[in-house]
């Protein structure tokens, strides 16, 4: 898991992260701002506190997606669920929201609720880091009862309700958690 930056950046890095899932540009910027100083331009003067996360989260999206063929700028669910998977292993779950939820607005019945509590697993996780454990909790909670017993375009989500329950009863216990894998 890994922290958040200021919403400005977060937002800024978030829709280049995935623009590079389909476009050669964005991918070069993430691999210049993964790179000493390459954060320059993106950060105001006040700013260049952030610069080290900036860089890991730059870095770590560009090694997920880097083995990833570029994908159509509309990929269809199946694409989403795939590149959600490599940037969720990665750490870098608000970015998984953002792929998701487009495909989430769209959808109906069960597919929706397995995206809600995919979703509410990757920002549960996101709070974690961030250090919202109340949130982190909440939300993994009501993840773990979304995905229990359901399937998503033939993944089986139930390893990911238990760990997101497990999850959240460690943090109640005030112990550390360590991110599941996305269901595959």
């Amino acid at each position: 898991m890994i922290p958040t930056l200021p919403l400005r950046l977060r937002n800024r890095l978030a829709e280049t992260i995935l623009a590079a899932r389909h476009d050669a540009v964005a991918r070069d910027a993430l691999a210049a701002l993964g790179t000493a100083g390459g954060a320059g331009t993106w950060l105001a003067r006040d700013e260049t506190r952030w610069e080290p996360l900036l860089s890991e989260r730059a870095r770590r999206a560009l090694a997920a997606l880097a083995a990833r063929p570029p994908r159509a700028a509309t990929a269809d669910l199946a694409a989403a669920l795939d590149d959600a998977a490599a940037l969720f292993d990665a750490g870098l779950h608000f970015e998984v929201h953002e792929i998701l939820e487009p495909h989430w607005a769209r959808s109906e019945g069960e597919a929706r609720e397995a995206l809600q509590g995919l979703i509410q697993a990757a920002v549960g996780l996101q709070h974690l880091a961030n250090g919202n454990l109340g949130g982190a909790r909440s939300l993994l909670l009501d993840a773990a009862g979304r995905l229990h017993g359901r399937r998503l375009l033939g993944r089986d989500l139930d390893a990911l309700a238990r760990a997101a329950g497990d999850a959240a009863a460690r943090i109640e216990r005030g112990e550390p958690v360590t991110a599941p894998a996305f269901p595959r």
